[in-house]
């Protein structure tokens, strides 16, 4: 069955990102806080008291739409709850994905404390879910078309220092209702890990040509 999306316009969207954005990147420090923090058993409890007010105040009024969205000008999806990219989860990395005139994309972000597996090391299905989900958005060409993982393969070359890291991916070809899509992720000493997945076109969006 396809999926329906509701529409946002331009300025409604540019209103809930300037509203909502500062909270997400919020939620992201206190995350790190909370890993690291070392105060006393009364200061927690002091804590404690302000999330729950805090999360009491935001329980006041919840969304009854559907977290995906689609913007009217240029027809992507808007996903806020998307857990690579989504801007309104605080628990997906702030990655911000580039488009190359040449079909491929790229985004550049940093690491921290709250995707960590090994000590100083990012957790390696962290590292899938980044890649799945940018090879995704390569073959979907930005979204624009539903393709959706068919297989994946991930090969970790070593590990991936906490931090600075980027991803990219591009469309090696395409075959039908199939796309072949390659990617990687760096950190500053350089590849870390490499993926290749195959996307295809649902049933219902090849009925629908």
């Amino acid at each position: 069955m396809e999926y329906a999306f509701d529409v946002i316009n331009a300025e409604e969207y540019a209103r809930q990102r300037a509203s909502y954005e500062p909270l997400t990147d919020a939620l992201r420090r206190l995350i790190d806080a909370g890993i690291h923090t070392a105060v006393d058993e009364a200061t927690v409890r002091e804590a404690l008291g302000h999330l729950e007010a805090a999360t009491e105040l935001l329980e006041r009024e919840q969304r009854t739409t559907a977290s995906t969205l689609r913007h009217a000008d240029t027809g992507r999806p808007v996903s806020w709850a998307n857990p690579a990219v989504g801007l309104r989860n605080a628990i997906a990395p702030p990655m911000l994905i580039e488009h190359e005139a040449d079909g491929s994309c790229w985004s550049e972000f940093t690491l921290g404390p709250a995707y960590e597996g090994p000590p100083g090391w990012v957790h390696g299905g962290i590292c899938a879910l980044l890649l799945d989900h940018i090879l995704g958005e390569v073959a979907s060409e930005g979204l624009s078309q539903p393709k959706f993982t068919g297989t994946i393969s991930v090969k970790y070359l070593r590990g991936t220092h906490l931090g600075w890291v980027r991803a990219e991916a591009f469309v090696e070809r395409s075959e039908g209702i199939k796309t072949f899509a390659r990617g990687y992720l760096r950190d500053a000493e350089g590849v870390t890990v490499e993926a290749e997945g195959v996307f295809i076109k649902p049933a219902w969006a090849r009925d629908a040509g």
